[in-house]
């Protein structure tokens, strides 16, 4: 069965941990193997991907006419490729060795439609110590409660996730209303086409917590003003997936009602027979993070339909 990893990056600004990610794709134990690289609209970094590595056997270089954004190049992407499975992972994350192993094996075993692995974090500074392991998913990372091993979630996220691509495709791959593009810092792109694959066949996603990738995170992600940012719009894209999507709009729901009623007690009960200033500050960062996300739904709702998903389709 062949594998295709996509890698999809448009910035020179770190072009040195773009081709991290590119080495460790390049060294997978696995085989057959292939390797898209997908450009999103930059020529400079193009030219330089081509000239590092365009020369390898089984890689495919892509350039965007244009900036396109995350979803439509990773379907690009798919669609450049021939593997009978499509895999992606993010141009700031570092694969281990076994990743692509991990997750064929689930393929070749099960009759899985989509497949995902562990995100785990890979602090580049200091990691802060207001954050809560339950909000992790707010930098792509793996969060407290994530899954159990080979549990069936409704989706991974996109530095670990994986698909059969016939019925990737078949499901029309990403959504473009989902995904950053530029300054629209859109999430949760994930979660429609895996949302669209169970409902079509009957599926989600296998959480193989084997397969597993690092995603670096730099300085940026570390802050707390930047956090608060990225849960507004976490919550903002929330809204448009139920537009997308209304029979996924419970989902939030559920997050919700295990965080404040099964973490945070945890967490107070912890706090209460050893108490300390970071227990504190990550108690009040999940409330901060949980407003935050209330407020960007709430702003979504504000907005007009066509204005949250028109622009894009």
């Amino acid at each position: 069965m062949k594998v295709s990893v996509v890698i999809c990056t448009y910035a020179m600004e770190r072009y040195d941990v773009f081709s991290e990610c590119v080495e460790s794709v390049l060294a997978q134990r696995y085989d057959p193997l292939e390797t898209v690289i997908v450009v999103d609209g930059n020529d400079a970094v193009y030219d330089r991907v081509e000239n590092d590595f365009g020369d390898h056997d089984d890689v495919v270089v892509h350039c965007n006419d244009e900036n396109q954004g995350i979803s439509y190049s990773r379907t690009k992407g798919a669609e450049l490729a021939d593997g009978e499975v499509v895999a992606f992972i993010d141009d700031d994350a570092v694969a281990e060795p076994d990743w692509i192993d991990e997750l064929a094996r689930v393929y070749e075993e099960t009759d899985a439609n989509a497949v995902g692995g562990h995100v785990a974090a890979d602090w580049v500074t200091e990691k802060p110590d207001f954050f809560p392991a339950e909000f992790y998913w707010l930098v792509g990372c793996d969060e407290r409660g994530m899954g159990e091993h080979m549990e069936e979630l409704r989706n991974t996220y996109g530095s670990n996730i994986s698909y059969r691509r016939d019925i990737f495709l078949n499901v029309g791959g990403y959504d473009q209303n989902t995904g950053r593009k530029g300054d629209r810092h859109i999430q949760a792109h994930e979660a429609p086409v895996c949302i669209r694959i169970a409902n079509k066949y009957g599926t989600g996603v296998i959480y193989n917590t084997d397969a597993v990738v690092h995603h670096k995170l730099f300085d940026y992600r570390g802050e707390f003003r930047w956090l608060v940012f990225r849960s507004f719009w976490q919550g903002y894209s929330k809204r448009i997936m139920d537009l997308l999507l209304p029979e996924a709009a419970g989902d939030k729901n559920d997050y919700l009602k295990q965080l404040m009623l099964e973490f945070v007690p945890s967490r107070l009960r912890n706090l209460a027979i050893s108490p300390s200033l970071p227990k504190v500050k990550q108690l009040v960062a999940i409330f901060v993070f949980t407003a935050a996300v209330g407020f960007g739904y709430l702003y979504g709702l504000s907005k007009s339909d066509a204005s949250l998903i028109g622009e894009e389709s």
